[in-house]
């Protein structure tokens, strides 16, 4: 039986606020700041070295706030080096609150941002055929590949889009999570049709192990539950 259900995504202002409400009853920040700090340095300890410019590509940037995050670790890492940050993100909405974050941010002199308005599958088409490949330092979808239709395609693009040294960092919510709990039990009750698909960090590593035998493609690609902030390759 089809569910009466209307997905989220069907109200653009109420999916932003919902999403809003949920970060500010969560502890979902907290746990990204705790990986921010104690996981995230490790992470990018080598992905500037011997280099003039770090080329950072965010997927699913939303409003910035965890993305200046992680640029302020990479300034840390790397003091004084150029840093480019482009970001993919399909809402105009949290485009513009990103760019007022950014205005209202010091020490942000050595970063050049550009956004770009598209989904990660838009913006993919757009790279291949238009053909403007270029290698990233750093790439990273942090709670995002809940609406990717093709996830191991999308993984296999981003990957092929790294640099030397280069890292992809991928955050999805825990296989004990509330969240993959409440789909497994009643995800048939919820929309058909929503693009968001019950994805985790065991599954992401599944598709990686997966990559790995077919594209050779886990090479610098690391997971991380969202609410433990413990990371694995």
């Amino acid at each position: 039986m089809a569910s009466s259900m209307r997905s989220l995504f069907s109200d653009h202002n109420r999916y932003v606020e919902s999403f809003r409400r949920f970060l500010n009853s969560s502890t979902e920040h907290q746990c990204m700041q705790e990986f921010m700090d104690k996981k995230l340095p490790g992470i990018i300890a080598r992905i500037g070295d011997r280099k003039s410019e770090i080329k950072i590509l965010s997927i699913g940037g939303g409003a910035g706030e965890i993305d200046l995050q992680i640029l302020s670790k990479v300034q840390i890492q790397y003091p004084g080096i150029h840093i480019n940050n482009e970001v993919v993100e399909p809402s105009a909405e949290q485009i513009a609150k990103y760019k007022e974050l950014v205005a209202k941010t010091s020490n942000l002199e050595n970063i050049k941002f550009a956004w770009h308005k598209e989904t990660s599958s838009e913006y993919q088409n757009r790279i291949i055929e238009k053909k403007e490949f270029q290698k990233w330092d750093f790439i990273h979808m942090i709670q995002m590949l809940y609406y990717v239709k093709d996830i191991p395609a999308t993984l296999k693009f981003f990957h092929s889009l790294l640099a030397t040294n280069a890292k992809m960092l991928i955050i999805l919510v825990s296989g004990i999570s509330g969240w993959d709990k409440l789909w497994k039990k009643y995800g048939s009750r919820l929309p058909q049709d929503d693009l968001c698909q019950s994805v985790c960090k065991q599954k992401g590593n599944d598709l990686i192990t997966e990559g790995k035998k077919k594209h050779q493609m886990a090479k610098g690609v690391l997971f991380g539950n969202s609410h433990l902030g413990q990371q694995s390759s």
